[in-house]
């Protein structure tokens, strides 16, 4: 069955971003111990811009743990002596980090199904400037479409709580439309 390895939040918070002061919520700190789950999110996590962060059907970002080898690789890639490659769960600005399920297994409508809530799978992430800043190099949303690693938004169709370590059941819905055709789709029409 999947995993929830790690739970995440943040606060907003300002940054400089090619000395720009932005707010920011991407930095995403593991919590130990119960979360409570409402319909907007998990309690005590932020988003910073609502225009494409947050609501009902943005509530909750995850992330499959898979990737993080490949981030972790990118990074030093990247060639900045600076860049710490270590990353962190919750590095990727995900609030639930996850094993054993990929976004080619998830399509929208399906339901993780944990034991005291229901999430349902609802879009997948697209990468912005942010993104780079937090990866700490400036083609970071560039390989993220290229790979179609995006993870996915999920909605809080039944709140409760959440806790790192419990594992979940993947709940079909109708298999219409894939998370990675959603992705490309929306990469593409971004790049045209």
């Amino acid at each position: 069955m999947p995993q929830l390895l790690s739970l995440q939040i943040a606060s907003a918070r300002r940054v400089s971003i090619h000395g720009r002061s932005v707010l920011t919520a991407i930095h995403k700190q593991p919590v130990c111990g119960p979360v409570a789950v409402m319909p907007l999110g998990l309690a005590g996590d932020e988003q910073a811009d609502g225009s494409v962060h947050g609501g009902l059907d943005k509530a909750v970002y995850a992330y499959p743990s898979e990737h993080y080898p490949f981030w972790q690789q990118a990074r030093a890639d990247a060639g900045q002596a600076d860049i710490d490659t270590s990353l962190p769960w919750g590095s990727i600005g995900e609030n639930l980090s996850l094993a054993g399920l990929l976004e080619t297994e998830v399509w929208v409508g399906d339901v993780l199904q944990f034991a005291h809530c229901a999430l349902r799978v609802t879009q997948p992430r697209e990468p912005c400037y942010k993104f780079n800043a937090a990866m700490g190099f400036n083609t970071a949303s560039r390989r993220m479409a290229q790979r179609g690693c995006c993870g996915f938004y999920l909605a809080v169709d039944e709140p409760g709580t959440l806790q790192a370590g419990e594992v979940f059941e993947l709940v079909p819905g109708p298999r219409r439309l894939g998370i990675p055709e959603m992705f490309k789709a929306r990469m593409f029409k971004h790049m045209r």
